[in-house]
């Protein structure tokens, strides 16, 4: 593994706070639906998750699968636990983190006031991919997990494998993915050991995660109407559903405005913000999910312009010597030439975008194996699942955008 050249990576690694991960491999990892009162069945397994909570409980870090992405986790309560996470990731200190329950009992311990709708939307997706931005109980957090906020986001993972976890370390367990902090999220173990093996205390491998994207974000309104501060696994048309027509808005996206891009280097334009206050929420503030490589996104009228720019594009960052990568979908490979890029990814079919948010991560990924240095992605309709997708996407490229006409 490459030694990570952010400085706080170098702090830990000479401290010698941490001189090894360990790692469990869990024999039933189980999944979304499974029982969670029934699970673990194994008696290696209720060992593993047994260690790997005292491990919490002891202030170390441990990293554990959820249905949306790898988590890395700490106890919310314990400043030093949490200071762990931020070294081990690199992670921006004024960047909150979520808190993870495993009942719907331990929110009335971290926060003051559920309104009606937030309520209605707890009742609705918990456990699953929702956190949920709440005003903070005082002294019950380390002022780290809030970024110095009233507020904290909260949820409840749909993953038995997660919820047993939490409830045998018994604290609330503040867990933002398990990634050097700007690199795409893990939804494999084996994407955690490769960005923090030896910098964390241990890793519960519970096979692949489900959903690929991180959990929706809302802030219910003194109104009722929730501001959806970061798309995810919920969809804002599941969320309006629930609270009726016009009641979910996207947050102002003043800081999210893509930036021109460059066509011979995607990378170079990044979107503005980094200077702007705290965010509420996770991954509303800095460039996050990025490949090594350059990335830019490319939109069009039609797939046909895309794909024809993409190539364009492609081809003469070949001849300048770039290592190229191509992330596309299914429908659209028949418009490019063979060989479009030395790294060709598909995220599977526009018409099923749950395969595209599950394979999406690993993809950049893939982008880092390859060595891609220029590497550049289509874009999908913005709606639905779609809407997480592009989010995503767009973090990831820093806001660049390629406009194919």
């Amino acid at each position: 593994m490459k030694e990570p050249q952010d400085s706080s990576f170098a702090v830990q690694r000479r401290s010698g706070q941490i001189r090894s991960t360990r790692y469990w491999k869990l024999s039933a990892a189980g999944g979304p639906g499974v029982d969670p009162a029934l699970y673990p069945q194994s008696e290696g397994d209720r060992q593993a998750i047994a260690e790997a909570a005292a491990l919490l409980r002891e202030g170390s870090t441990v990293a554990f699968p959820t249905e949306t992405v790898y988590g890395l986790g700490a106890d919310a309560r314990s400043t030093a636990a949490v200071e762990a996470v931020f070294a081990a990731k690199g992670r921006p200190s004024d960047n909150p983190l979520i808190v993870h329950i495993a009942r719907r009992s331990d929110l009335d311990r971290l926060v003051t006031e559920v309104h009606p709708s937030a309520a209605a939307l707890i009742g609705a997706f918990w456990p699953g991919p929702l956190t949920v931005v709440l005003p903070v109980r005082p002294g019950v957090l380390s002022p780290l997990v809030t970024a110095g906020l009233d507020t904290v986001g909260v949820r409840m993972p749909d993953h038995p494998l997660a919820l047993a976890l939490i409830r045998a370390a018994d604290c609330p367990v503040a867990a933002p993915s398990a990634n050097r902090s700007g690199r795409p999220s893990p939804t494999l173990a084996a994407h955690v050991l490769e960005d923090l093996a030896g910098y964390i205390g241990g890793v519960l491998d519970g096979g692949a995660a489900g959903v690929g994207l991180e959990s929706t974000v809302v802030q219910v309104q003194p109104d009722g109407t929730a501001v959806v501060l970061r798309p995810g696994g919920i969809t804002a048309e599941q969320l309006a559903a629930v609270l009726g027509p016009g009641a979910v808005a996207a947050a102002p996206a003043a800081a999210e405005a893509p930036a021109a891009a460059s066509a011979r280097s995607p990378g170079a334009a990044q979107a503005a913000g980094d200077s702007s206050p705290a965010p509420r929420a996770p991954g509303m503030k800095y460039t996050h999910y990025a490949p090594r490589g350059a990335l830019g996104v490319v939109r069009g009228a039609s797939a046909r312009r895309v794909a024809e720019a993409a190539a364009g594009l492609l081809q003469a960052a070949q001849r300048a010597g770039e290592i190229t990568g191509l992330l596309l979908f299914e429908e659209h490979q028949a418009l490019y030439p063979a060989g479009a890029a030395a790294c060709v990814v598909s995220l599977g079919s526009l018409a099923s975008p749950e395969e595209g948010a599950r394979s999406l991560y690993a993809a950049l990924r893939r982008f880092d194996e390859a060595g891609a240095t220029y590497i550049l992605a289509e874009a999908c309709p913005d709606t639905g699942l779609g809407a997480a997708i592009m989010n995503r996407l767009m973090k990831a490229a820093g806001g660049t955008v390629i406009d194919a006409g």
